[in-house]
């Protein structure tokens, strides 16, 4: 019998199961939209939270970090002002305050107004260290009132920061930007920040006290310069900005030598680790030694040093620039050599700049074999010469001879200063980004020449 499609197509269809249309969101019943409305902004606020959390980590220096605690707050809950209040070590008043989100004018308008110290509900908060949630904070029986020229502030959200079982300080959080009062979820997200801010804030301390430990241990390394006269001299060394970066090889030394001379070295042993300060201070300490000896010019103390650490050490490579400031009639001479290192910066005293660019020789530790040559120049009463290292001049972003030409200008500019006061000007000023540590040794001839004429 043949077979009917069209009837089978028809029956197939009659006994079988109808689809039903599966839920779609416009017809859900409100209680379920709600309900992943919600979980929907819960997700993005963990996120937000975690995200908050890992920003703060980032930072290692403890001004960074406390501003960075305040940004985020102000951001997982969208406050219009922030602010953290720092403690004293007794934890009765507030010793540092830091606000953010005031525009121009409100700044301009507390310019002259006393920091925060703790009173009306800020003191609440520091004698009763659990969150605080106010909802309108001028009728407030704790508030006590805002200084002239504060924006008018309603609703307040506060909560500690610890750092090991002590209130370190209080986060403040004020204004909401769509205007409402901080509810619950607020209240929870910056409790949770607030915990990972005190174990952040715990790791910057930390930090801060290896960092100074680290630069106590390199500046007792080095040298208080001696009385060096008739010659005047200053030096300054800054350690590396960059973590983990706070011990280095940047080393300088100055002596009068038996012969009446002066002798100058700037080094820069490479490496930012107690290996480099180390080996920093031993060559240091061998090349005293080799100054001592006999009357020798600075190639051949290189020559004589680099053989030694060659023999006697394993140092690292390391650069250098030795020189002797010496009478030559009635002027004073430059007589200097160097080991790979940068050329020394002459000021005179009317202010102008050159560098003694010369032949350079070999850094210490790379082929004993080869020779450093001498090279001189002639110094007048008053001249200035600067031996530094490259922490001052080298910039990632920038050629090397941008940076030398940039640090002759502010050498030019401050001349006529005071060794000491020109040493920190350059120190402070100069025009590398601060990710390498820096020596600076400055040297100045007398106003007369070597038998008392002036120039």
């Amino acid at each position: 019998m043949p077979v009917n499609e069209d009837n089978e197509d028809r029956e197939l269809q009659r006994h079988r199961p109808r689809e039903t249309a599966g839920p779609s969101w416009e017809t859900a019943p409100d209680g379920v939209t709600e309900q992943v409305r919600q979980l929907s902004q819960a997700q993005e606020r963990m996120q937000a939270l975690l995200d908050a959390v890992m920003a703060i980590s980032r930072k290692l220096e403890l001004p960074a970090v406390l501003r960075q605690i305040v940004r985020a707050a102000m951001d997982l809950v969208d406050a219009r002002y922030g602010a953290l209040g720092v403690l004293n070590e007794e934890g009765t008043r507030v010793e540092e305050f830091i606000p953010l989100g005031l525009n121009d004018r409100e700044r301009q308008a507390l310019a002259d107004v006393e920091l925060p110290q703790g009173r009306g509900l800020l003191g609440r908060l520091i004698a009763h260290p659990q969150p605080l949630r106010v909802d309108d904070v001028p009728h407030h029986p704790d508030a006590a009132g805002f200084p002239k020229g504060h924006p008018p502030m309603r609703t307040l959200l506060g909560v500690a920061i610890s750092v090991r079982g002590h209130v370190y300080g209080d986060l403040y959080l004020a204004e909401r930007q769509d205007g409402k009062p901080f509810d619950d979820q607020d209240e929870a997200v910056v409790l949770a920040l607030a915990g990972a801010a005190g174990i952040t804030v715990e790791n910057a301390r930390l930090y801060q006290q290896v960092r100074s430990g680290a630069e106590h241990f390199q500046r007792l390394l080095l040298p208080r310069l001696p009385d060096l006269a008739p010659f005047d001299a200053a030096a300054v060394y800054k350690p590396a900005t960059a973590p983990g970066h706070h011990l280095g090889g940047d080393w300088y030394d100055a002596l009068l030598l038996p012969d009446g001379a002066c002798a100058a070295i700037i080094g820069d042993v490479v490496g930012h680790d107690l290996t480099a300060a180390a080996a920093m201070a031993q060559t240091r300490n061998m090349l005293r030694a080799l100054l001592y000896d006999r009357r020798t010019p600075p190639s051949l103390v290189l020559d004589r040093l680099d053989a030694t650490l060659h023999a006697i050490t394993d140092s690292p490579v390391t650069t250098a620039c030795l020189a002797r400031l010496e009478p030559d009639r009635d002027r004073w001479r430059l007589l200097w050599s160097t080991a790979g290192h940068l050329p020394p910066l002459v000021v005179t005293a009317d202010g102008t700049a050159r560098y003694l660019y010369a032949e350079p020789g070999v850094p210490l530790g790379v082929d004993t074999s080869l020779p450093r040559p001498d090279h001189t120049c002639p110094l007048a009463p008053g001249d200035t010469v600067l031996l530094f290292t490259d922490g001052l001049v080298e910039h990632p972003e920038r050629p090397l001879d941008a940076g030398l030409d940039a640090f002759a200008a502010l050498a030019t500019a401050h001349a006529g200063l005071p060794l000491d006061q020109l040493c920190r000007i350059l120190a402070a000023r100069h025009p590398s980004d601060g990710h390498d540590d820096l020596a600076l040794l400055a040297l100045r001839t007398p106003p007369t020449g070597p038998g008392g004429r002036h120039r």
